[in-house]
């Protein structure tokens, strides 16, 4: 089962179970919005098309993430021989919903499963908390291992530099006492 419906000016394709993108609306994650824009609906090979809408029908999602953003677009502008050139990046703002039902607004919802942890989880707990403490320490002494080659690599570096600069620099003196 799937239905076209209008969100926020724009058309989408529908499925229960499905996440979509929107533009962005005045809802914060976790709520639960309905879009009765319903423009056709398709139920195993039945399809209804509304005039505009049909009547009686209505999406219903929940807000997964109202703080997403889309890529970044560049816009250039550019006018030749002028010396006008203009550019502006742009970031769209999006709502992601995930469909949880398509159909009558009086038949029943099916309620989205909520995980619950088993006992045993809560108990490995700190057990997990001591393995994240452990590769946290971890990390900074090898972060910190591998900043003090670069460090001696740079200085050796430098010491070369310098070396064949000073051989040069006196082996044009010495030609120059030799032409006078």
């Amino acid at each position: 089962m799937y239905a076209i419906v209008e969100i926020a000016g724009q058309q989408f394709k529908v499925e229960e179970g499905k996440k979509i993108f929107v533009h962005r609306l005045e809802a914060e994650a976790g709520e639960t919005v309905q879009f009765d824009k319903v423009l056709l609906v398709e139920n195993d090979g039945n399809v209804t098309v509304g005039e505009p809408v049909v009547q009686d029908i209505i999406v219903e999602g929940t807000v997964i993430d109202d703080k997403a953003r889309g890529d970044k677009v560049i816009v250039f502008k550019k006018k030749r021989k002028k010396g006008y050139r203009i550019k502006n990046g742009h970031r769209q703002n999006f709502t992601r919903i995930e469909v949880l039902h398509i159909g009558a607004k009086d038949a029943p919802r099916k309620e989205r499963a909520k995980k619950v942890a088993p006992e045993a989880a809560i108990v490995t707990e700190p057990d997990e908390e001591k393995k994240v403490v452990a590769k946290k320490t971890t990390a900074k002494k090898s972060t910190a291992k591998k900043t003090e080659p670069k460090e001696k690599k740079s200085a050796a570096v430098k010491e070369d530099v310098k070396k064949p600069a000073a051989k040069k620099v006196a082996a044009k003196k010495t030609s120059k006492s030799k032409e006078k």
